[in-house]
């Protein structure tokens, strides 16, 4: 594993960029060393997609900050693929949407997980929740309705969260519950995302460079978060942001700065070279 950035290949690149702890720092703000720099990269003719956990409306003011008009942007782990179009109603237009039914999960996890709390995106883009809850990844608040309710949902993701457990102890209880059918990871905190099997950012940014037809030695990918590790081991050049835990650095090519080091600027400027 390396600091340096490496040089590019030619032709254009495939660019996924992780939004918190990569894009924007843990107060939600982007430098404008970043924003110039996406903006720079798109102006060479690359393809920057932005790829987060966020739900669409908390992903898409990402994107008019950081300058995208036009291009992909994958949000919900993966569970919603969008294209980006200033043209189309509200910007963009939903183009993949990975449902799956969380019942069987959800009941594993409230049998595994002392004190579980839940909460669900629906393909549109609502969100409900089994308590009170408005997580900046969300967008919107959510709708409180009954365990019973929410497990008869379908759902691009389902979100478990503790209030009782430390990330230890939350961790082991997700591993001793033994999921199966389901692709999920654990956050920072007492938090776990669950999408549809085989769904995560890399596979919808697969589909995204199969539609450009951009080789895979000419993607790259950006991220600091455990939900970012299939997408780094993914991508022709994976990165971690210097502040990402041990985990996420092993799996990465490079290891970039910090976010609160422009870390991500420094990537996108190694294209520019």
């Amino acid at each position: 594993m390396t600091s340096a950035p490496r040089s590019p290949a030619s032709g254009p690149h495939l660019v996924a960029l992780d939004v918190d702890g990569t894009l924007v720092d843990h107060d939600g703000a982007m430098s404008a060393r970043v924003r110039r720099a996406v903006q720079a990269v798109v102006a060479a003719g690359h393809h920057v997609v932005i790829a987060t956990g966020r739900s669409r409306a908390a992903a898409l003011p990402v994107v008019e900050l950081a300058g995208i008009a036009r291009g992909y942007a994958v949000a919900s782990n993966g569970g919603i693929t969008l294209r980006i179009d200033a043209e189309a109603p509200g910007g963009y237009a939903v183009i993949d949407a990975a449902e799956f039914r969380p019942e069987p999960a959800l009941r594993t996890l409230r049998e595994a997980v002392p004190g579980a709390r839940f909460a669900l995106e629906t393909a549109e883009g609502a969100f409900w929740s089994t308590v009170p809850v408005h997580d900046a990844s969300f967008g919107a608040p959510a709708r409180v309705v009954g365990f019973e309710e929410l497990a008869s949902m379908s759902a691009v993701r389902v979100v478990v969260f503790s209030e009782e457990l430390d990330l230890e102890d939350f961790t082991e209880a997700i591993e001793r519950a033994g999921l199966h059918g389901v692709a999920y990871a654990v956050g920072w905190t007492p938090w776990l995302d669950v999408a549809a099997h085989g769904v995560s950012k890399a596979s919808a940014l697969e589909q995204i460079r199969s539609r450009l037809g951009i080789p895979r030695e000419r993607t790259v990918a950006v991220g600091d978060g455990f939900n970012d590790v299939e997408m780094l081991t993914w991508a022709g050049r994976g990165v971690a942001m210097g502040q990402a835990a041990q985990g996420v650095r092993a799996v990465a090519d490079e290891v970039a700065p910090s976010v609160y080091e422009d870390g991500a600027a420094v990537v996108l400027e190694s294209l520019l070279d």
